[in-house]
């Protein structure tokens, strides 16, 4: 479970490019032209072993005539109103200007914990000329250079001590996030699930517009099911309410422990609900995917379900260890199956293998099957551990961790998969030095 961190500003001051660093990956379009960003963009960070959630939002521009401009200032008002944390970017290079004291304005009014972070400072002249940036009155500033990373250490080390802690306790429940696009029948399956009609539903995409918790105790289960707003493509995203209903999606992905995605059948596998699979699994949370409405379905032969199931496994590869169930919750057709995996998929993300079963399985297996020799070099791992975390993580230490490749640490993720069962579940390989 993590923070959520926002960078706002006014357009052209860097903040792609600070984003684009905290997540390791080029996924926000940087550009020259300003109001390149026009959606937020979501993404994961981790600094000191502290995990937190970075949002990107378009360059702030009050009392603009541009329609974009006026939707993406409704964004970042949203995001601030979401984010644990406020990371305020400034550019020396322009110097203090009225749109970032606009934004200061906005800033002033929030009780939350703010960064105000000028950035191009790649000289001592510069860090001189950051000194006006006082007078936005948001006390003390950050000097950083996004494009090189200069300064972030400092800001990154000040932020991570601000974000909540969102440890589970030991007597929570554990939580499964219904997830999938609008209208795909996640409050139905919940009401079919409960029993009774707790959550409207019409046939009107997007009723849902907030997460909400239902404590379920059946049948010998007991946790609690979170009800999800649909994530729609950030292009489908129109009006303010419901953008702030895909944060909230969002945000009920990182407090589950197991995200159950589901899609219509009449739709199929499509790109959205491949990202929000894939949301899920960099989250390192237990999965399973209903696939609902199969009683739509005409024309069914003996090997569609067969079908159906290699498209999604084509599509989710190599992630494919994923329990897939076709349901129909009109006619409540498996849907207890469905929370029985549920349960199954979160014992096996809790599942702890005792050291010493963990290597009597595997070090035979290495032995038998060694990593391939690389430059010359041969790999001799010696032993292996589970790490103290959350989901399952295994270390295996060597004399040259450097040159084990992914296809061997995908082997050896396979061959963990087969001897100790984690169907559902995210499993990460780690080579350490011995």
């Amino acid at each position: 479970m993590s923070a959520i961190v926002a960078i706002v500003g006014r357009p052209n001051v860097g903040k792609s490019t600070l984003f684009n660093r905290l997540i390791q990956r080029r996924e926000a379009i940087v550009d020259a032209v300003s109001g390149v960003t026009r959606d937020r963009h979501y993404g994961k960070s981790d600094w000191n072993g502290v995990e937190f959630s970075v949002i990107d939002t378009g360059g702030y521009v009050l009392g603009s005539d541009d329609v974009f401009e006026k939707e993406i200032d409704k964004q970042v008002e949203l995001a601030i109103d979401e984010a644990d944390a406020i990371v305020f970017m400034v550019d020396v290079e322009s110097g203090l200007t009225g749109m970032d004291e606009d934004v200061a304005k906005l800033l002033r009014r929030v009780d939350k914990p703010i960064f105000l972070v000028v950035n191009k400072v790649d000289n001592a002249k510069r860090a001189q000329e950051a000194v006006e940036f006082y007078s936005l009155g948001l006390g003390d500033y950050y000097t950083i250079a996004s494009i090189s990373g200069s300064g972030t250490g400092d800001l990154l080390d000040d932020l991570v001590k601000v974000l909540p802690e969102r440890a589970k306790q030991p007597d929570d429940l554990p939580r499964f996030a219904v997830v999938g696009r609008p209208n795909a029948g996640k409050s139905s399956f919940i009401n079919a699930l409960i029993g009774e009609e707790r959550y409207i539903v019409t046939d009107v995409a997007g009723t849902t517009r907030d997460s909400i918790d239902t404590k379920y105790n059946r049948f010998g289960f007991e946790f609690n099911l979170v009800d999800t707003a649909g994530i729609r493509r950030k292009s489908k995203v129109r009006e303010d309410l419901e953008f702030y209903s895909v944060m909230r999606s969002v945000r009920a992905i990182e407090h589950s422990d197991v995200c159950i995605v589901m899609l219509d059948a009449t739709r199929g596998f499509d790109g959205q609900v491949e990202n929000i699979f894939w949301l899920a699994q960099r989250n390192n949370k237990g999965i399973v995917i209903l696939v609902n409405k199969w009683d739509l379905i005409e024309d069914k032969e003996t090997n569609t379900i067969k079908a159906y199931t290699q498209k999604i496994k084509e599509a989710i590869s190599p992630f494919v260890d994923v329990p897939i169930l076709f349901i129909s919750v009109l006619t409540k057709q498996r849907i207890f199956k469905a929370i029985e995996t549920a349960v199954k998929v979160y014992e096996n993300r809790s599942k702890k293998v005792v050291t010493r079963k963990l290597n009597d399985i595997m070090l035979p297996i290495i032995e038998n099957y060694p990593p391939p020799a690389y430059k010359d070099k041969y790999v001799k791992i010696k032993f292996c551990t589970q790490l103290p975390t959350p989901y399952p993580q295994f270390a295996f230490f060597c004399n040259l961790p450097q040159y084990v490749r992914d296809p061997y640490k995908r082997f050896l993720e396979n061959k963990l998969r087969e001897n100790f069962d984690f169907t559902g579940v995210p499993v990460s390989v780690f080579m350490r030095k011995k």
